[in-house]
Order: C-alpha cells, then structure tokens, then sequence
C-alpha cells in the first residue's frame, strides 16, 4: 500500500511525498510522535501495521503495538502539528455473518488477534485527533511477492490440482485503485470512515479461479470449505465491505475483476516469479 501511494504521489507534481521506514521511523516506539511534529507535514497516510493473521495469536504484544499503539503515537503527531492522518484498517474488524454487507458504520465485532488489534486502533486514532480519515480495506493485492494471487499461483507451481477455499468471501482489492482513492478522498477534505475496496466481492476459489483463467493457468481447482484448511484463527467468513459513504463522494474503484486484469498486465507477476 505505501508502494502504490508513492508511485501516485510521484505523478502529481504538487505533492512531495516521503516514505518513511521501519528502521529509521518505527512507529511502535513513542517518540515516533515528536519525530512527526517536528516534521510538521500537510498529512500523514499510515499504512504500517503487523498483518500476519495466524502468526499474532502467539504474538499479541507485538500486534498490540504495531496496530494500535503505533497508530496512537501517529495520531499525537498529528494532533501536534496540525496534521490530517489517514490510517488504513480492514475488513476483519468485523464478524463477517453469512448474507451480510458492511458499510462504514454498522457496529465492528472484531475475533481474532489481529482483528482485534486493528479495531483497537481505530479506536486510538479517533481518540486522540479528528481530522482523520479511517479508511478500511479487504483483500489487498498488488506488490506481487506477499499478496494472495502471488502466494496462490506458487502453491500452483508444479501441481495438477490446488485446493481453495470457497465458502471465504470478501472484496479483492488493487493496491493501485485504493491510493488513487485516498488521494480524492483527502481532497475532499471529509473526514469519517471510509471502505475503499474494488466494486463487487468473490470467494478466494472464485477469485482464482478468475485470476488462472487471465494467465492460462493449466492447475485444476478444487473447492474445498474454510474447515478443511485448519488455521490458527478463523478469518470471517462473510467480511464484505460495501463503498457507500466514499461513493456519495463520487469515489469508486474499478471492478474487482477489471483490478486482477489490470494487475496482471502490470507484469508484477512474471517480475516476481509468480507465473
């Protein structure tokens, strides 16, 4: 998600962008806040974060931390130099009840750690500064290293058959599609929470099944539930987010169909190793 706001920073000659990294500017310690205020910027987007679903059970502390504490600190800095923050959270705050579709402000119910730990910090932001714009996402893809169809299509390397799961769903959503989207919504100037997720939503099977049929993937897929694919924590089967307060904007992504063509004619794929 940084990737994607720098490159379309990049192309608008009025902004000078800067992205910070984790080793100089780790947003888990608290003077991450002075080192913002003494910066002074016109805004602040907070895409860090610690997204290893499984792996945060074990680790909650260092979720804790990088999730909602970080964004904490952030939001101090802002709070400090006058600063709009933009902070990124996701889908998974909440339950994901089969036939249900989320818009911006139905009541989150966040499970897992991670989830947990996401809400958190979406509470923290809204505690400490107003002129913030919450902004979640589902599914993202994009770099082409760690996304699910790079992952999805090296698991598919060498076999005949790939199992997936088909009773997840969600909205796949284009790295790309959503930082051109932040940049409208700041333009705006609305604050609130926001879903910017590509239109329409799938299931991890149906969404390979589409991303295979764009590369002429030869592997055979078969369907399998969430049940059969034992994890550390059960993802919300039914975590579709709808756009409704950014479409009033007028700001809509693309399809998330037209996303997976657009990316894999990006040739991030063959780049990275992924087809």
């Amino acid at each position: 998600m940084g990737q994607a706001l720098l490159h379309v920073a990049a192309q608008q000659p009025k902004l000078q962008a800067i992205g910070w990294q984790r080793r100089d500017h780790d947003i888990t310690v608290p003077d991450i806040a002075r080192a913002v205020a003494q910066l002074g910027p016109d805004l602040v987007i907070n895409t860090a974060a610690y997204t290893q679903v499984d792996k945060a059970e074990a680790e909650p502390d260092v979720a804790y931390a990088a999730n909602t504490l970080g964004p904490k600190y952030l939001a101090e800095g802002c709070r400090a130099c006058g600063a709009p923050l933009v902070h990124i959270s996701t889908n998974e705050v909440f339950a994901g009840t089969l036939g249900y579709f989320y818009r911006e402000y139905d009541q989150p119910q966040a499970g897992g750690v991670y989830a947990r730990s996401k809400l958190a910090g979406e509470v923290a932001v809204r505690q400490i500064w107003d002129r913030l714009y919450t902004v979640r996402v589902a599914w993202l893809f994009g770099r082409g290293t760690g996304d699910f169809p790079a992952k999805i299509l090296q698991a598919a390397a060498g076999r005949d058959v790939l199992k997936v799961v088909a009773d997840e769903f969600g909205n796949p959503t284009y790295a790309p599609h959503v930082a051109t989207a932040i940049f409208e919504l700041v333009n705006s100037e609305r604050f609130g929470t926001y879903h910017l997720v590509n239109e329409g939503w799938t299931s991890r099977f149906e969404w390979t099944q589409y991303l295979f049929e764009q590369i002429a993937c030869s592997t055979r897929l078969e369907a399998i539930t969430a049940a059969e694919w034992p994890r550390a924590v059960t993802p919300p089967p039914h975590a579709v987010l709808v756009n409704q307060a950014a479409a009033a904007l007028d700001i809509r992504l693309p399809t998330w169909q037209a996303a997976v063509r657009e990316y894999v004619e990006s040739g991030v794929l063959t780049r990275t190793g992924g087809k």
